[in-house]
């Protein structure tokens, strides 16, 4: 890694990642997946392809069906349960953080919202961002 370098991990520690440059974009997901793997109303991610990501630990991966029908995977650690980034480690091109992992939070620039048609009426959506009433695309 040459460029510039973020780096984050889980609660405990045992799961870490350096992220090089800054991520291809970010936001907000708002599905039903993403808040029950939560606990929360949203879940703030960051897209990196997988050759800007080097992890280590060992992480315990959950596969769900995605709302567009495929495999949606998501990787935590077996010690602290905290939720550190989606896709399969050397079979996917491109990573999603979770933006709550990192250890310098201000890299978090989300332009994005996806998934807002379910969204409870509870969560908020920050100013500014585009909006998806599915996923993007």
């Amino acid at each position: 890694m040459t460029g510039k370098v973020h780096t984050g991990g889980c609660l405990c520690g045992a799961i870490r990642y350096d992220a090089e440059g800054d991520p291809q974009y970010g936001g907000y997901c708002y599905c039903a997946d993403c808040r029950k793997a939560s606990g929360s109303g949203f879940i703030p991610f960051m897209g990196y392809r997988a050759g800007a990501l080097r992890f280590s630990g060992q992480t315990r991966m959950f596969v769900s069906r995605s709302a567009r029908g495929g495999e949606a995977v998501r990787n935590f650690c077996p010690t602290c349960g905290g939720l550190v980034f989606g896709g399969v480690v050397g079979r996917d091109i491109e990573h999603t953080i979770y933006a709550g992992t990192l250890d310098e939070p201000s890299v978090f620039q989300p332009s994005i919202a996806i998934f807002t048609r379910g969204r409870p009426a509870w969560t908020i959506i920050p100013p500014g961002l585009k909006l998806f009433e599915a996923g993007p695309g």
